[in-house]
């Protein structure tokens, strides 16, 4: 499947692409510079600066650009700018450390005109009282009144700063992370707004140092804790936005030096430590004083090659972004200036060989190679790296067949699996053209060849593909063209899956992304953005989508699920549009709207595609528009139909129910015959490796995650079909040994009490004492039959009616996590929502 996504960034403009059945994982996705440093700063030695807000995810792109579950068609890339090239931000956990005080204050008006109306003592402890993220709504609300952040109440909240700083306990009991987040703000809207905000002196520089100071004398700005580590990150920021990274420089090596990897049990930690990759390493490179004095004094640029090549092991894993922006602002720090680039070079180089490609290390290679070819391409020999893209398909994608006009360069497909595709490709544009019945490729439409870029897996693709062809890489495939310029190369871009059997030589959406490009060709004239200038994503995904599976002789699964639900009329399906559109409604939907109008009313679609032809997509969009609600009554009666078989490909079509208790999920085959024959054969890859032949298996996971299911079956007449879903599981049950105390109702520390039951209504009760300095108490429930809520009181019986915290899926699966409880008694219920027996309780802390 496929969805066709504006890049708004890339400069070249066009992309289409396939969204999954399944869930797609976000890629890790390069960062935007901040947009004011961008505009601001030409130089290295530009003085102004402008803070970034704050946004929920990874800003900005994988180099192009991410979109959301899709695979896509878009031009080639141009030369890639700036703003295309950053560090990656870290989707911030939960703010840890606010005080309850502050928390309870949460529904207190946060509006512009409340912190205009205030200054002084008045307007500090407003802001100490409000919450984080009302102060970080300023970042958009205070452009509306920018003297809110004038000098004489920013000086206000830095010495409100300084008064806190010296005592600055490791979290944010006092109200500090909203102060040091009103100063962000502050230079956020002053850069943008100077004439109304006012000038910024050195005065304030003095203020905010004096404030920061006392805190980074201290110690507790170092503890290992998500409490610290919610203002920390905060407090490097303001470092870079107040654009004395320097003076901060040994503080920045000590957070790099001292991380290891039990900061990964402090989520908040974690985030202060990319803060300083993202923000002063990154950003602060536009501070002329920052290079001059890392280049004189060169500790905090070998801590971070250090940190790179020692932290090797995050890649793979939730935090690799941290060891991908070491890599990242490393190679950028090389082209800053000739003294910068003597101290940097060689630790550059030293990344690089530390990162062999197609090793568990080739994304640190990719990222800071890309990095290095653009600050400090003047190196590329020393580095290996002139022409990167050239140098990382000969390495990556090897394997090369010339099909007619078509050239496939792959990774792991073999001579044979490259046939097996090239001659899927050729007959289906014979399918193809039989659809749309076009008299050829469009007068002064170019991309008369097409390169295919074939990735042996997700990770690969990830990893690799966006610094060859530019794409995006959040998705299952795209397609850049624009068939506009004689100079730019057509490129689709794809991988295989382990368990796709129903796609040649197991590449998934080979045939929807040779879709797009023919489409381009044949049916839409001219730039991505004249293509899409009207609403016709419905033609654009669907016809992707039918011609995929219809020219496999496939059952769109999705598809068929969606039909039974009518949750669109095709008179709204007519108006979809990327802005307007998820991915249901963009490729089932799309699917089923294109399937109707091909098959129910093909003059329609004729007199469509004969207006998109010549580049007249008003005149286009006025065919099926013209429409209206005519076609809706006929269009959901056919659903109805769909749903009940009439649109499954003729041979098996795989269907399955699926359901999770922890760590194991169970399969339920339901699996439909078309047409002759019967279903002989039932084959289960459960996406870790491991498979079965079994009908109805089940499967334990060793590991916690999401994992793609997919059943192949077979019929007597030698037909196969294929469906995937993703399942989540948590993670197998600890054994942990049986509590010791002679209660059976008490639990311990690190230790779990078998064989609890009750019937619906009642409740099972249990306590559980924690001795002073416990940390964190995790209590969990798994296996048994039923359904148990699980309850949490801190001071007396936990029901359903009392707790403090609590977890309520259904069945026996549950868990809470209780985060800094003082000592004493503590009260614990599984309450029956069903009978449920043989559930196992644990404690652990």
């Amino acid at each position: 499947m496929l969805l066709r996504t504006r890049l708004s960034m890339l400069a070249a403009g066009v992309v289409a692409c396939c969204a999954t059945a399944t869930a797609v994982l976000p890629t890790q996705a390069f960062a935007a510079p901040p947009a004011a440093a961008t505009s601001a700063t030409t130089a290295a030695g530009t003085a102004g600066s402008a803070p970034a807000p704050a946004s929920a995810g990874p800003v900005g792109l994988t180099a192009p650009t991410a979109t959301t579950g899709s695979e896509d068609l878009a031009e080639p890339a141009a030369a890639q700018p700036p703003a295309l090239i950053g560090a990656t931000r870290l989707n911030d956990p939960a703010e840890a450390g606010a005080p309850a005080a502050f928390k309870s204050l949460a529904v207190q008006s946060c509006t512009p005109a409340d912190f205009a109306a205030r200054t002084g003592a008045d307007l500090v402890a407003f802001v100490k009282s409000s919450t984080v993220d009302c102060v970080k709504s300023l970042y958009t609300s205070g452009s509306a009144d920018p003297s809110i952040f004038q000098q004489s109440r920013m000086l206000s909240v830095a010495a409100a700063l300084k008064d806190l700083a010296a005592g600055y306990g490791g979290d944010n009991s006092t109200g500090i992370t909203q102060l040091v987040k009103y100063l962000q703000v502050g230079y956020y809207i002053q850069f943008y707004n100077p004439a109304q905000a006012g000038p910024y002196t050195a005065e304030l520089t003095t203020a905010v140092t004096s404030a920061l100071d006392p805190l980074f004398a201290g110690t507790r700005w170092r503890d290992v804790t998500d409490a610290n580590g919610s203002v920390l990150k905060e407090v490097v920021w303001l470092t870079d936005s107040a654009n004395v990274q320097s003076r901060y420089a040994g503080a920045y090596k000590r957070i790099l030096d001292e991380f290891d990897n039990s900061y990964s049990a402090s989520p908040q930690m974690i985030s202060a430590v990319n803060s300083v990759l993202f923000y002063p390493l990154w950003s602060g490179y536009r501070n002329a004083d920052f290079v001059r004095t890392l280049a004189a004094d060169p500790g905090l640029v070998n801590s971070l090659a250090d940190f790179a090549i020692k932290h090797r092991d995050l890649l793979g894993g939730p935090n690799a972004v941290l060891d991908t922006n070491a890599g990242n602002d490393l190679a950028r720090f090389a082209g800053t200036s000739p003294a910068a680039e003597t101290v940097a070079k060689p630790l550059v180089k030293k990344v690089l060989d530390s990162a062999p490609l197609l090793t568990p290390y080739g994304a640190l290679y990719v990222y800071t190679a890309v990095q290095a070819a653009y600050y400090n391409g003047g190196q590329c020999s020393y580095y290996g790296i002139c022409n990167l893209p050239a140098k990382l398909t000969s390495v990556v994608l090897p394997n090369q067949l010339v099909c007619d006009n078509r050239t496939l360069r792959a990774q792991a497909l073999s001579a044979a699996e490259l046939a097996t595709a090239c001659e899927s490709l050729r007959k289906q544009d014979a399918f193809f053209h039989g659809l749309v019945k076009d008299n050829g490729p469009i007068p002064n439409q170019y991309a008369k060849t097409v390169t295919f870029g074939i990735f042996a897996n997700k990770t690969d693709y990830t990893t690799y593909s966006w610094a060859i062809f530019g794409n995006s890489t959040d998705n299952g495939g795209q397609t850049l063209m624009d068939a506009t310029d004689p100079n730019k190369q057509a490129v689709t871009v794809m991988y295989q899956k382990a368990w796709n059997v129903s796609d040649p030589a197991r590449v998934w959406n080979l045939n929807h992304e040779y879709t797009h490009y023919l489409d381009g060709i044949y049916d839409m004239k001219g730039k991505f953005a004249t293509q899409t200038s009207v609403p016709d994503l419905w033609w654009i995904e669907g016809l992707a989508e039918y011609v995929s599976y219809t020219y496999r002789g496939a059952t769109d699964t999705d598809a068929m699920a969606q039909a039974a639900k009518h949750t669109y009329p095709l008179s709204t399906l007519f108006q979809s549009t990327y802005g307007n559109s998820d991915s249901t409604r963009t490729y089932p939907w799309g699917y089923l709207a294109v399937r109707y109008m091909v098959e129910k009313h093909p003059a329609d679609v004729q007199a469509m595609l004969e207006r998109f032809r010549v580049g007249d997509y008003p005149g286009g969009y006025a065919v099926y528009n013209g429409v209206g609600t005519s076609y809706d009554a006929d269009f959901d009666a056919w659903l109805d139909a769909c749903a009940g078989g009439a649109c499954y490909a003729t041979g098996p079509t795989a269907l399955f129910d699926t359901a999770v208790n922890g760590a194991t999920v169970s399969v339920s085959e339901r699996s439909v015959q078309t047409g002759p024959g019967r279903i002989t054969a039932w084959h289960w890859n459960f996406g870790d490796g491991s498979s079965s032949d079994e009908r109805n298996p089940s499967h334990t996971y060793a590991a916690a995650g999401s994992y793609t299911v997919a059943l192949t079956t077979t019929d007597s007449n030698g037909r196969s079909g294929t469906t995937p879903t993703t399942v989540t599981v948590s993670a197998p049950p600890v054994a942990l040994p049986t509590c010791t105390d002679a209660r059976n109702d008490a639990m311990g520390q690190n230790c779990s009490r078998a064989g609890r039951a009750a019937t619906a209504g009642n409740s099972d009760y249990l306590y559980i004492y924690l001795p002073a300095g416990t940390t964190t108490l995790k209590v969990t429930t798994t296996g048994g039959t039923g359904t148990a809520h699980l309850y949490y009181n801190a001071d007396t019986w936990a029901s359903p009616t009392a707790f403090t915290a609590s977890s309520t899926a259904t069945g026996t699966t549950q868990s809470v996590t209780v985060t800094n409880p003082t000592a004493g008694y503590r009260y614990l219920s599984l309450y029956a929502v069903t009978d449920f027996s043989g559930v196992t309780v644990t404690t652990q802390f």
